[in-house]
């Protein structure tokens, strides 16, 4: 079956994890998108929009994929017209996590984050602590930490268990996470009927 999803080696882990979930063999079409391409864009103020999905929803829309791979969290809403979600997967640890760099946690000054939520998770453990925008892949939000960029970066643990990154000194941060993080989703026509394996769990964006 073909499968549209974002390029990035996170992506491809993500299509590995549901070919394993359901027991299905995919084909996927790797396709950048605007998020991908456009890091000067600050995610800090945009509401639930296809910045992450469009380049990948419209291959399923004009056929050139049965259905689409998503970070659950990263689903627009509403969802294009024409898509639906047709399964929520059983995701992994949906926490979000401080990896640090060298330097012991009293000696952090400056720390990479994505978002004003994320943001209140560090400070209500290291307040004095600037929070700076980062964007890139996961691979090169740590290489700004090691470079030293950063004293340390906010990510989602789901996506250094998916990379095999768990060997990242790291905290687990106390609060609520985005919405259906960790999960995966799964799109599609909303004129195609597909069989899918597993019953899908609701889904609340």
């Amino acid at each position: 079956m073909k499968v549209a999803a974002r390029n990035s080696n996170l992506s491809r882990a993500q299509v590995l994890e549901i070919e394993k979930e359901l027991g299905i063999s995919l084909d996927p079409i790797f396709v950048e998108t605007h998020g991908d391409q456009n890091l000067l864009k600050s995610l800090r103020d945009m509401d639930k929009t296809d910045f992450f999905t469009r380049e990948v929803d419209a291959l399923v829309l004009s056929k050139k994929a049965r259905i689409s791979i998503h970070a659950a969290k990263d689903l627009p809403d509403p969802l294009p017209e024409g898509l639906k979600c047709i399964y929520i997967s059983d995701g992994v640890d949906p926490r979000d996590v401080l990896v640090l760099g060298p330097k012991p946690l009293e000696e952090i000054k400056i720390v990479g984050s994505s978002s004003d939520r994320r943001d209140e998770m560090v400070k209500a453990i290291l307040p004095d602590v600037i929070c700076k925008d980062i964007r890139g892949t996961i691979e090169r939000r740590l290489e700004q930490l090691d470079e030293a960029q950063f004293d340390a970066v906010v990510m989602a643990e789901a996506a250094l268990v998916r990379l095999g990154l768990t060997h990242r000194k790291r905290i687990y941060l106390e609060g609520e996470t985005a919405a259906l993080q960790g999960k995966l989703a799964i799109l599609a026509r909303c004129d195609d009927q597909i069989p899918i394996v597993k019953k899908p769990q609701s889904v609340h964006l």
